[in-house]
């Protein structure tokens, strides 16, 4: 049996460089195993159906709407316009009044696309208005986007949850803490560079404004509040999180700041299903694939192997940041993901590492790929909105990567940075 699934990955590896879709190509690999080692064709259907029959995977597709909404609504207006207010003031405020923006962004949408798109475009304007380089101004809204799906809610997290069977709101809270300290470590580094490359900042406006650009955002301010404080007092799952977040967008876009309007609406829902259909079918297609290794005996065989080659939590550990860290330059966020899990996690636990843990460190490797060179997809969004060359964002990207790699190893080496807030509010 390992032979087959042997024979038929190089077949999925090769289709991959082919170029064929990703889910396509882990689909058709779930049907060759099943055709070549006598299986009824049927099951692979039902594998495919299996993966995404779980009442937590409702969240995603929910999530998602929300961020559309937000983004058409232009709340991320009114958090730019406060952290502006509130941090502008110091040397090289702009650059920290982007990354608070992408934090408070982040607490609603669990996406670093969603930030770099729903924020990026004023936070560069802004940074470039004051005489920032285009470049510069790209690499630090590229950087504080990876924010996004650390902070909760986060999808990586949900579609986490879902495959390796590790409780959602334990996530959720166990990325709160690393998420502020990938803030606080890109805002030290705008404080170390700010004087050298001379980075403007903005008269002081008064409390006055800050308590102004507050209460006209205090609404979208208190968008995070509302889905933490539900789900951690248990008023609501957070599934149902996803639900109640998105009838209140509608309500802040309809209502309270009236910048949506009823024609908008097609267009959020033919966008948030195209993204939705996209997550669905790299779940599904990643579930045959997973009852592939699974019957195989795949991750019962591997786990062991690594045990004994390794016998180090801490090395293990280590092994799993520079796997990461290179399939998350060249892959999808959710595909690694889906892809990873069914090998890694079984081996985690087998050396004593908390899933929970593992998830988040897991999620901040494959989240930091997403702004590394050669293919992420955060350096072409936040390329084309500065308008300058891939080539030229790879290269300014480069310096803030070290502040997040640093947050990255002190996840890894101390877990109580993410086991600490689920222990306190959800217990052991």
């Amino acid at each position: 049996m390992m032979d087959l699934i042997l024979q038929i990955g190089v077949v999925w590896l090769i289709s991959i460089v082919v170029g064929f879709p990703l889910y396509a190509t882990m689909g058709l690999a779930a049907f060759a195993f099943a055709m070549l080692g006598g299986f009824t064709p049927s099951i692979v259907p039902q594998k495919l159906l299996h993966g995404v029959n779980s009442f937590p995977i409702v969240a995603a597709p929910i999530f998602i709407l929300m961020g559309n909404i937000l983004t058409a609504a232009r709340i991320n207006d009114k958090i730019v316009a406060f952290a502006t207010a509130l941090v502008g003031w110091v040397r090289g405020g702009y650059a920290h009044a982007s990354i608070v923006a992408s934090m408070i962004f982040s607490g609603m949408v669990g996406s670093a696309v969603a930030d770099a798109a729903g924020v990026g475009a004023i936070e560069i304007k802004s940074m470039r208005r004051v005489g920032y380089r285009p470049e510069t101004a790209a690499a630090i809204t590229a950087a504080a986007a990876t924010i996004g799906p650390i902070i909760p809610p986060s999808l990586p997290f949900v579609i986490y949850g879902v495959a390796a069977d590790v409780s959602i709101g334990r996530l959720f809270l166990g990325g709160f803490v690393p998420g502020l300290l990938m803030g606080v470590s890109l805002m030290v580094m705008v404080a170390f560079i700010a004087k050298r490359q001379g980075f403007g900042r903005m008269p002081f406006l008064g409390m006055r404004e800050i308590w102004r650009t507050f209460v006209d955002g205090i609404w979208a301010l208190f968008a995070p509040v509302l889905l933490l404080a539900g789900m951690f007092s248990g008023i609501f799952t957070p599934t149902e999180a996803a639900a109640v977040a998105a009838l209140y967008s509608l309500f802040l876009g309809f209502v309270v700041y009236r910048t949506l309007e009823w024609k908008m609406l097609p267009g959020i829902l033919v966008e948030t299903v195209e993204t939705t259909g996209l997550v669905l079918a790299l779940v599904m297609a990643a579930g045959a694939l997973g009852w592939c290794m699974s019957i195989s005996r795949v991750p019962q065989t591997i786990t062991p192997m690594i045990v004994h080659a390794i016998e180090s939590p801490v090395v293990f550990l280590l092994v799993c940041n520079a796997v990461l860290l290179v399939v998350g330059c060249f892959m999808e966020l959710l595909a690694a993901m889906l892809i990873l899990i069914p090998i890694m996690v079984p081996a985690a636990i087998s050396f004593g590492v908390d899933p929970v843990h593992f998830g988040v460190m897991m999620t901040i490797n494959l989240i930091i790929g997403t702004i590394h060179p050669p293919i992420g997809v955060v350096l072409f969004i936040t390329s084309r909105i500065a308008d300058i060359s891939f080539e030229a964002m790879s290269k300014a990207i480069l310096p803030w990567l070290v502040p997040l790699l640093c947050v990255l190893l002190l996840v890894t080496l101390w877990p109580p940075l993410t086991l600490w807030l689920p222990g306190v509010f959800m217990g052991r």
